[in-house]
This record gives C-alpha cells, sequence and structure tokens, in this order.
C-alpha cells in the first residue's frame, strides 16, 4: 500500500509527521482489506493562525475524504481520523449492503465488522482536472458515496437509465439529482 504524506503552503512533513499520520490512518484502512486501499494520501498545509488536514483514501467502489483544521498538526490528524472513522460508522449498514454485493464481498477484510466500529469511536479560473470511474449505481448508493467521501455532489451512471447523473446536498441539507440527456 502506498502511504503518501505532502506539505503544501511551504511546509515540508518531518519524519515523525509522516510516521504519527501513518500510524493514526491505518486504523480507518484495516476496516478494509489490502486489495481494496492501494493508497492513502494526506495532505498538510500549514497558514499563519492555523493547519489543515486533507486526507483521501480511494476504495473499491468508494473514496474516503476527510478535511480539517486545527492549530496544532498533530490534533488536526487526529480529528481527520476521528473523522474518517465516524463516516464509516454513520454508514456502516450501506457499506454492509455494498459488501453482499457478489465481487466486492470478496475484496473487503473480514475486520470489517459494523459492531467494532461502534465500539472504536470516541472558482474564477480551473486548478484541477480529475478523471474518473463511472459506476453504475442507484440515486441511494450515489447519496451513500457522496457521504462518504465528504464532498457535496456526487457523479455515477445510474443503473436505469444509463446515463450519467449528479447526485448534491442542497444548502437546506436536503438531497437533488441533475439527470443528463442528450440532444
Amino acid at each position: 500500500m502506498k502511504f503518501e504524506v505532502l506539505g503544501k503552503n511551504g511546509f515540508i512533513p518531518t519524519e515523525a509527521i509522516k510516521q504519527y499520520a501513518e500510524k493514526r490512518f491505518n486504523k480507518v484502512v484495516s476496516f478494509f482489506g489490502p486489495e481494496v486501499v492501494s493508497e492513502v494520501r494526506v495532505v498538510c498545509k500549514v497558514y499563519k493562525d492555523h493547519h489543515k488536514i486533507e486526507v483521501t483514501i480511494p476504495t473499491k467502489g468508494n473514496v474516503l475524504r476527510a478535511e480539517v483544521s486545527d492549530p496544532d498538526m498533530y490534533a488536526a490528524i487526529d480529528k481527520a481520523n476521528d473523522k474518517l472513522v465516524a463516516q464509516i460508522r454513520r454508514h456502516k449498514d450501506k457499506l454492509k449492503h455494498n459488501l453482499e454485493k457478489e465481487g466486492i464481498k470478496q475484496a473487503y477484510s473480514t475486520e470489517f465488522d459494523a459492531e467494532s466500529l461502534e465500539k472504536d469511536i470516541l472558482a474564477s479560473q480551473l486548478v484541477k482536472n480529475k478523471k474518473i470511474e463511472l459506476m453504475p449505481m442507484t440515486s441511494a448508493e450515489a447519496i451513500a458515496a457522496m457521504e462518504l467521501s465528504g464532498h457535496d455532489f456526487y457523479v455515477y451512471l445510474d443503473k436505469e437509465s444509463s446515463r450519467t447523473n449528479v447526485v448534491y446536498r442542497r444548502h437546506d441539507g436536503d438531497y437533488a439529482i441533475i439527470e443528463t440527456h442528450t440532444f
């Protein structure tokens, strides 16, 4: 597994920070098998009054993501880890449902146990171009994947219509879908 700790805004992560981050995020990775999580990317940013940690863990069919700020770098790493574990706990039923699907069931670790999760927790210009693999899924599965990723939107291939759709969280907390059509 590739574990990457990067610095931005002039910050260069020390070996101690790299080891601490790897130790903390291995807990999240342990919920999935080694075939499912191939990389963990941690970006550390330093600002005048706080530090920011951005963690991205692509898994088979989902992307776990957390972004946390704190005056202390180590505390930010702890908060990001807690946030990821809370996401898994909050969506354990949806993840359990995905585990039952043929093909995915074999990929996840046998250590993934929803019960143990309960016990473990206490744009003016284009700046990025991202390529994604569209997964056929229902709108409910897309909402679950969006919540796991930590984003306010999620692009997916609708199972019924075979069209690209976007599900997003509205400002009032409800969800909406943008359906694409060709003319």
